[in-house]
Protein backbone atom coordinates (compact mmCIF):
# COMPACT_ATOMS: atom_id res chain seq x y z
CA UNK A 1 0.00 0.00 0.00
CA UNK A 2 0.70 3.60 -0.63
CA UNK A 3 1.90 2.98 -4.58
CA UNK A 4 -1.13 3.24 -6.00
CA UNK A 5 -1.82 5.13 -8.89
CA UNK A 6 -5.67 5.27 -8.11
CA UNK A 7 -7.91 3.48 -11.19
CA UNK A 8 -10.13 5.38 -13.74
CA UNK A 9 -14.04 4.74 -14.21
CA UNK A 10 -16.25 6.16 -17.02
CA UNK A 11 -19.85 5.18 -17.50
CA UNK A 12 -21.34 6.04 -21.19
CA UNK A 13 -24.82 6.04 -21.90
CA UNK A 14 -25.79 4.24 -18.55
CA UNK A 15 -29.08 3.30 -17.46
CA UNK A 16 -30.77 0.93 -15.40
CA UNK A 17 -34.07 0.08 -14.85
CA UNK A 18 -35.56 -2.67 -12.33
CA UNK A 19 -39.20 -3.45 -14.02
CA UNK A 20 -38.48 -2.52 -17.97
CA UNK A 21 -40.72 0.55 -17.49
CA UNK A 22 -39.16 2.99 -15.35
CA UNK A 23 -35.61 4.26 -15.33
CA UNK A 24 -34.24 4.54 -11.49
CA UNK A 25 -31.31 5.49 -13.81
CA UNK A 26 -30.97 7.92 -17.09
CA UNK A 27 -29.06 8.28 -19.08
CA UNK A 28 -25.74 8.25 -17.28
CA UNK A 29 -22.17 9.79 -18.20
CA UNK A 30 -19.16 10.51 -15.74
CA UNK A 31 -15.66 10.19 -15.62
CA UNK A 32 -13.77 10.10 -12.64
CA UNK A 33 -9.91 10.44 -13.12
CA UNK A 34 -7.33 8.11 -11.05
CA UNK A 35 -6.95 9.16 -7.51
CA UNK A 36 -10.25 11.46 -7.10
CA UNK A 37 -12.34 11.30 -4.44
CA UNK A 38 -15.75 11.67 -5.78
CA UNK A 39 -19.14 11.88 -3.29
CA UNK A 40 -22.10 10.91 -5.06
CA UNK A 41 -24.78 12.93 -2.90
CA UNK A 42 -28.72 12.88 -3.20
CA UNK A 43 -32.15 12.07 -1.64
CA UNK A 44 -33.02 8.40 -0.86
CA UNK A 45 -34.14 7.08 -4.41
CA UNK A 46 -31.88 9.64 -6.25
CA UNK A 47 -29.95 6.84 -8.08
CA UNK A 48 -26.63 7.28 -6.30
CA UNK A 49 -26.32 3.96 -4.93
CA UNK A 50 -27.54 1.83 -7.28
CA UNK A 51 -24.82 3.78 -9.58
CA UNK A 52 -22.44 2.62 -7.37
CA UNK A 53 -24.02 -1.36 -7.02
CA UNK A 54 -23.78 -1.11 -10.71
CA UNK A 55 -19.99 -0.29 -10.49
CA UNK A 56 -19.20 -2.93 -7.73
CA UNK A 57 -21.47 -5.71 -10.48
CA UNK A 58 -23.84 -5.93 -7.96
CA UNK A 59 -26.31 -5.05 -10.13
CA UNK A 60 -26.42 -4.84 -14.13
CA UNK A 61 -26.79 -2.12 -16.37
CA UNK A 62 -29.85 -2.15 -18.29
CA UNK A 63 -27.79 -0.01 -20.83
CA UNK A 64 -24.60 1.64 -21.66
CA UNK A 65 -21.18 0.56 -20.63
CA UNK A 66 -18.88 0.76 -17.41
CA UNK A 67 -15.38 0.91 -17.52
CA UNK A 68 -12.57 0.70 -15.39
CA UNK A 69 -9.13 1.60 -16.28
CA UNK A 70 -10.52 1.93 -20.09
CA UNK A 71 -11.62 -1.76 -20.04
CA UNK A 72 -15.35 -2.22 -20.02
CA UNK A 73 -16.51 -4.46 -16.95
CA UNK A 74 -20.06 -4.86 -17.59
CA UNK A 75 -19.32 -8.71 -17.72
CA UNK A 76 -17.09 -8.80 -15.48
CA UNK A 77 -17.97 -11.01 -11.90
CA UNK A 78 -18.35 -8.79 -8.91
CA UNK A 79 -14.93 -10.53 -7.33
CA UNK A 80 -12.93 -10.00 -10.67
CA UNK A 81 -13.23 -6.14 -10.82
CA UNK A 82 -10.38 -5.78 -7.37
CA UNK A 83 -13.05 -3.06 -6.25
CA UNK A 84 -12.97 -2.61 -2.45
CA UNK A 85 -16.24 -1.92 -0.44
CA UNK A 86 -17.07 -0.33 3.11
CA UNK A 87 -20.83 -0.26 3.76
CA UNK A 88 -22.55 1.08 6.79
CA UNK A 89 -22.89 -1.88 8.35
CA UNK A 90 -19.34 -2.86 8.45
CA UNK A 91 -20.19 -6.23 7.17
CA UNK A 92 -17.38 -7.90 9.81
CA UNK A 93 -17.57 -11.62 10.02
CA UNK A 94 -18.44 -11.71 13.87
CA UNK A 95 -16.68 -15.50 14.07
CA UNK A 96 -13.14 -14.03 12.72
CA UNK A 97 -10.75 -12.04 14.56
CA UNK A 98 -9.25 -8.78 13.63
CA UNK A 99 -6.98 -10.53 11.56
CA UNK A 100 -8.62 -12.88 10.16
CA UNK A 101 -11.28 -10.60 8.83
CA UNK A 102 -8.59 -8.45 6.98
CA UNK A 103 -6.84 -11.90 5.88
CA UNK A 104 -9.90 -13.11 4.31
CA UNK A 105 -9.62 -10.84 0.76
CA UNK A 106 -6.04 -12.10 1.18
CA UNK A 107 -6.40 -15.65 1.42
CA UNK A 108 -9.01 -15.59 -1.50
CA UNK A 109 -6.70 -14.27 -4.09
CA UNK A 110 -4.23 -17.25 -2.35
CA UNK A 111 -1.37 -15.09 -1.21
CA UNK A 112 1.61 -16.70 0.65
CA UNK A 113 0.82 -16.54 4.67
CA UNK A 114 4.19 -14.46 5.18
CA UNK A 115 2.50 -11.77 2.68
CA UNK A 116 -0.60 -12.19 4.42
CA UNK A 117 0.98 -10.87 7.78
CA UNK A 118 2.23 -8.79 6.87
CA UNK A 119 -0.04 -6.94 4.56
CA UNK A 120 -2.34 -7.16 7.50
CA UNK A 121 -0.02 -5.71 9.81
CA UNK A 122 0.49 -2.87 7.75
CA UNK A 123 -3.35 -2.22 7.26
CA UNK A 124 -3.77 -2.29 10.60
CA UNK A 125 -1.10 0.37 11.56
CA UNK A 126 -2.52 2.49 8.70
CA UNK A 127 -5.92 2.92 10.64
CA UNK A 128 -4.07 3.38 13.81
CA UNK A 129 -5.14 -0.06 15.34
CA UNK A 130 -2.26 -1.87 16.21
CA UNK A 131 -2.69 -4.48 18.26
CA UNK A 132 -6.06 -5.39 17.79
CA UNK A 133 -5.16 -8.07 15.18
CA UNK A 134 -6.74 -10.99 18.09
CA UNK A 135 -10.11 -9.04 19.07
CA UNK A 136 -13.11 -10.14 17.77
CA UNK A 137 -15.43 -6.84 15.91
CA UNK A 138 -17.83 -7.25 19.04
CA UNK A 139 -14.80 -6.26 21.13
CA UNK A 140 -14.43 -2.99 19.19
CA UNK A 141 -16.44 0.13 18.95
CA UNK A 142 -18.45 2.01 16.34
CA UNK A 143 -15.51 3.78 15.17
CA UNK A 144 -12.79 1.22 15.78
CA UNK A 145 -15.44 -1.55 14.15
CA UNK A 146 -15.23 1.28 11.02
CA UNK A 147 -12.11 1.21 10.67
CA UNK A 148 -10.97 -2.74 10.07
CA UNK A 149 -13.80 -2.10 7.26
CA UNK A 150 -11.67 0.04 6.23
CA UNK A 151 -8.66 -1.41 6.76
CA UNK A 152 -10.14 -4.86 5.04
CA UNK A 153 -11.16 -2.33 1.80
CA UNK A 154 -7.36 -1.59 1.40
CA UNK A 155 -5.29 -4.66 2.66
CA UNK A 156 -5.20 -6.08 -0.77
CA UNK A 157 -4.15 -2.77 -2.63
CA UNK A 158 -7.48 -2.38 -4.69
CA UNK A 159 -7.01 0.67 -7.50
CA UNK A 160 -10.69 1.44 -6.24
CA UNK A 161 -12.50 1.94 -3.02
CA UNK A 162 -16.68 2.15 -3.04
CA UNK A 163 -17.95 3.45 0.05
CA UNK A 164 -22.09 3.29 0.97
CA UNK A 165 -23.10 5.55 3.76
CA UNK A 166 -20.02 4.31 5.62
CA UNK A 167 -20.80 6.61 8.40
CA UNK A 168 -24.24 6.75 8.84
CA UNK A 169 -24.30 4.38 11.91
CA UNK A 170 -21.96 6.69 13.91
CA UNK A 171 -22.36 9.43 16.15
CA UNK A 172 -21.89 13.12 15.23
CA UNK A 173 -18.07 13.57 16.87
CA UNK A 174 -17.14 10.12 15.90
CA UNK A 175 -18.57 10.55 12.38
CA UNK A 176 -16.50 13.98 11.60
CA UNK A 177 -13.32 12.25 13.18
CA UNK A 178 -13.54 9.35 10.19
CA UNK A 179 -14.31 11.63 7.72
CA UNK A 180 -11.13 13.19 8.26
CA UNK A 181 -9.49 9.79 8.77
CA UNK A 182 -10.85 8.42 5.58
CA UNK A 183 -9.65 11.93 3.89
CA UNK A 184 -6.03 11.25 5.31
CA UNK A 185 -5.98 7.81 4.22
CA UNK A 186 -6.88 8.50 0.65
CA UNK A 187 -4.44 11.59 0.45
CA UNK A 188 -1.58 9.28 1.69
CA UNK A 189 -2.77 6.10 -0.68
CA UNK A 190 -3.57 8.07 -3.80
CA UNK A 191 -6.43 5.60 -4.66
CA UNK A 192 -9.75 6.55 -6.30
CA UNK A 193 -12.93 6.52 -3.54
CA UNK A 194 -16.27 6.90 -5.12
CA UNK A 195 -18.27 7.57 -1.48
CA UNK A 196 -22.05 7.66 -1.16
CA UNK A 197 -23.46 9.80 1.27
CA UNK A 198 -27.11 11.58 1.62
CA UNK A 199 -25.49 14.18 3.98
CA UNK A 200 -24.22 17.58 2.04
CA UNK A 201 -21.94 18.40 4.78
CA UNK A 202 -19.95 14.88 4.84
CA UNK A 203 -19.76 15.85 1.44
CA UNK A 204 -18.12 19.14 1.13
CA UNK A 205 -15.89 18.15 3.92
CA UNK A 206 -14.37 15.13 2.03
CA UNK A 207 -14.62 15.28 -1.48
CA UNK A 208 -12.25 16.36 -4.22
CA UNK A 209 -15.89 16.76 -6.32
CA UNK A 210 -19.48 16.14 -5.50
CA UNK A 211 -21.98 14.79 -8.23
CA UNK A 212 -25.29 15.92 -7.00
CA UNK A 213 -28.14 13.51 -7.92
CA UNK A 214 -31.90 14.05 -7.69
CA UNK A 215 -34.13 11.82 -9.83
CA UNK A 216 -32.09 9.24 -11.81
CA UNK A 217 -29.48 12.32 -13.37
CA UNK A 218 -26.80 14.39 -11.99
CA UNK A 219 -27.74 17.64 -11.51
CA UNK A 220 -24.50 19.03 -10.90
CA UNK A 221 -20.65 17.98 -10.64
CA UNK A 222 -18.71 20.51 -9.21
CA UNK A 223 -15.77 20.54 -6.51
CA UNK A 224 -17.58 21.74 -2.86
CA UNK A 225 -16.86 25.04 -3.07
CA UNK A 226 -18.52 25.63 -6.71
CA UNK A 227 -21.13 23.49 -5.96
CA UNK A 228 -21.72 25.47 -2.91
CA UNK A 229 -21.13 29.14 -3.98
CA UNK A 230 -22.73 28.57 -7.41
CA UNK A 231 -25.35 26.15 -7.65
CA UNK A 232 -26.67 25.39 -11.25
CA UNK A 233 -30.25 25.13 -10.40
CA UNK A 234 -33.19 25.46 -7.70
CA UNK A 235 -32.40 21.67 -6.38
CA UNK A 236 -28.58 21.91 -5.86
CA UNK A 237 -29.14 25.65 -4.67
CA UNK A 238 -31.75 24.30 -1.91
CA UNK A 239 -29.94 20.87 -1.35
CA UNK A 240 -26.57 22.09 -0.52
CA UNK A 241 -26.81 23.66 2.45
CA UNK A 242 -28.69 26.65 3.69
CA UNK A 243 -30.39 28.82 1.39
CA UNK A 244 -33.17 31.91 1.09
CA UNK A 245 -35.47 31.51 -1.61
CA UNK A 246 -37.65 34.11 -3.21
CA UNK A 247 -40.42 33.45 -5.93
CA UNK A 248 -40.62 36.16 -8.76
CA UNK A 249 -41.05 36.96 -12.45
CA UNK A 250 -37.99 38.19 -14.36
CA UNK A 251 -38.76 41.79 -15.66
CA UNK A 252 -35.65 42.66 -17.23
CA UNK A 253 -32.15 41.14 -18.24
CA UNK A 254 -29.16 43.04 -18.70
CA UNK A 255 -26.26 40.93 -20.00
CA UNK A 256 -25.32 38.48 -16.63
CA UNK A 257 -27.48 40.60 -14.63
CA UNK A 258 -31.52 40.56 -14.49
CA UNK A 259 -34.23 42.64 -12.44
CA UNK A 260 -36.58 40.15 -10.87
CA UNK A 261 -40.15 41.76 -9.43
CA UNK A 262 -40.53 39.38 -6.14
CA UNK A 263 -44.26 38.32 -5.47
CA UNK A 264 -44.81 40.72 -3.06
CA UNK A 265 -43.90 43.38 -5.62
CA UNK A 266 -40.35 44.88 -4.12
CA UNK A 267 -37.82 44.23 -7.29
CA UNK A 268 -34.02 42.73 -6.61
CA UNK A 269 -31.16 42.34 -8.11
CA UNK A 270 -29.47 39.10 -9.31
CA UNK A 271 -27.05 37.39 -11.38
CA UNK A 272 -28.63 35.53 -14.34
CA UNK A 273 -27.81 31.86 -14.01
CA UNK A 274 -30.89 29.41 -14.83
CA UNK A 275 -33.83 31.18 -15.99
CA UNK A 276 -36.07 31.81 -19.09
CA UNK A 277 -36.61 34.60 -20.61
CA UNK A 278 -38.18 38.16 -19.78
CA UNK A 279 -41.57 37.11 -18.15
CA UNK A 280 -40.19 34.00 -17.15
CA UNK A 281 -41.04 32.39 -13.35
CA UNK A 282 -37.58 32.19 -10.88
CA UNK A 283 -36.38 31.24 -7.83
CA UNK A 284 -33.94 33.43 -6.33
CA UNK A 285 -31.53 32.15 -4.14
CA UNK A 286 -29.49 33.88 -1.42
CA UNK A 287 -26.99 32.36 1.35
CA UNK A 288 -27.98 33.18 4.58
CA UNK A 289 -24.59 34.38 5.22
CA UNK A 290 -24.43 36.72 2.35
CA UNK A 291 -26.90 38.64 3.84
CA UNK A 292 -26.55 41.96 5.89
CA UNK A 293 -28.76 43.47 8.45
CA UNK A 294 -29.21 47.13 8.92
CA UNK A 295 -27.13 47.79 5.47
CA UNK A 296 -25.99 51.37 4.86
CA UNK A 297 -28.14 53.73 2.44
CA UNK A 298 -26.52 52.38 -0.90
CA UNK A 299 -24.01 49.99 0.26
CA UNK A 300 -25.82 47.25 -1.58
CA UNK A 301 -28.03 46.59 -4.71
CA UNK A 302 -30.81 44.98 -2.78
CA UNK A 303 -32.20 46.26 0.38
CA UNK A 304 -35.93 44.90 1.87
CA UNK A 305 -37.84 45.24 4.72
CA UNK A 306 -37.39 42.96 7.43
CA UNK A 307 -38.74 41.66 10.94
CA UNK A 308 -37.29 39.33 13.50
CA UNK A 309 -39.87 36.16 14.47
CA UNK A 310 -36.59 34.56 16.03
CA UNK A 311 -32.97 34.54 17.32
CA UNK A 312 -31.08 31.42 18.19
CA UNK A 313 -27.91 31.52 19.70
CA UNK A 314 -25.62 28.60 18.27
CA UNK A 315 -21.87 29.78 19.32
CA UNK A 316 -20.12 31.11 16.55
CA UNK A 317 -22.97 33.11 15.19
CA UNK A 318 -26.28 33.95 15.51
CA UNK A 319 -29.71 32.68 13.26
CA UNK A 320 -32.10 35.43 12.91
CA UNK A 321 -35.33 34.33 11.41
CA UNK A 322 -37.01 36.67 9.48
CA UNK A 323 -39.89 38.06 7.88
CA UNK A 324 -39.29 39.31 4.45
CA UNK A 325 -41.22 39.66 1.18
CA UNK A 326 -44.16 37.44 2.69
CA UNK A 327 -42.27 34.80 3.69
CA UNK A 328 -41.56 34.06 7.16
CA UNK A 329 -38.20 31.73 6.96
CA UNK A 330 -35.72 34.16 5.56
CA UNK A 331 -32.46 33.29 7.84
CA UNK A 332 -29.56 35.41 8.09
CA UNK A 333 -26.59 34.43 9.94
CA UNK A 334 -25.00 37.19 12.28
CA UNK A 335 -20.98 36.23 12.95
CA UNK A 336 -21.23 36.32 17.05
CA UNK A 337 -18.57 39.24 17.51
CA UNK A 338 -18.36 41.89 20.25
CA UNK A 339 -19.33 44.55 16.99
CA UNK A 340 -22.43 42.40 16.07
CA UNK A 341 -25.69 44.73 16.55
CA UNK A 342 -28.13 44.37 19.77
CA UNK A 343 -31.42 42.45 17.81
CA UNK A 344 -34.66 41.81 19.25
CA UNK A 345 -37.74 39.76 18.19
CA UNK A 346 -40.33 41.74 16.78
CA UNK A 347 -37.92 44.46 15.74
CA UNK A 348 -38.27 45.97 12.56
CA UNK A 349 -34.89 47.09 9.75
CA UNK A 350 -33.41 46.66 6.67
CA UNK A 351 -31.78 43.41 5.47
CA UNK A 352 -29.43 43.65 2.16
CA UNK A 353 -27.19 41.85 -0.21
CA UNK A 354 -24.96 42.26 -3.01
CA UNK A 355 -26.48 41.43 -6.73
CA UNK A 356 -23.95 38.38 -7.35
CA UNK A 357 -24.32 37.08 -4.05
CA UNK A 358 -28.24 36.77 -5.37
CA UNK A 359 -28.70 33.99 -8.23
CA UNK A 360 -32.00 33.63 -10.51
CA UNK A 361 -32.69 30.41 -10.88
CA UNK A 362 -35.12 27.92 -12.27
CA UNK A 363 -38.69 27.77 -10.91
CA UNK A 364 -39.81 24.27 -9.81
CA UNK A 365 -42.96 25.81 -8.58
CA UNK A 366 -41.55 25.03 -5.14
Amino acid sequence: MGTNKGASVRFESVQKSYDGETLVIKDLNLDIPRGEFLTMLGPSGSGKTTTLMMLAGFEPATHGEIFLNDRPINDVPPHKRGIGMVFQDYALFPHMSVAENLAFPLKVRKLPAAVVEEKVTRALEMVELPGFGDRRPAQLSGGQQQRVAVARALVFDPDLILMDEPLGALDKQLREQMQYEIKHIHKNLGVTVIYVTHDQAEALTMADRIAVFNDGVIQQLSTPDELYEKPANAFVAQFIGENNRLNGTVRKIDGNVCLVELDCGNTVRAEKVNVGGVGARAILSIRPERIELAPKKGAMANNLRARIEELIYLGDHIRVRMSVSKTDDFVVKVRNASSRPALSVGEELNVGWHSKDCRALDFNGA
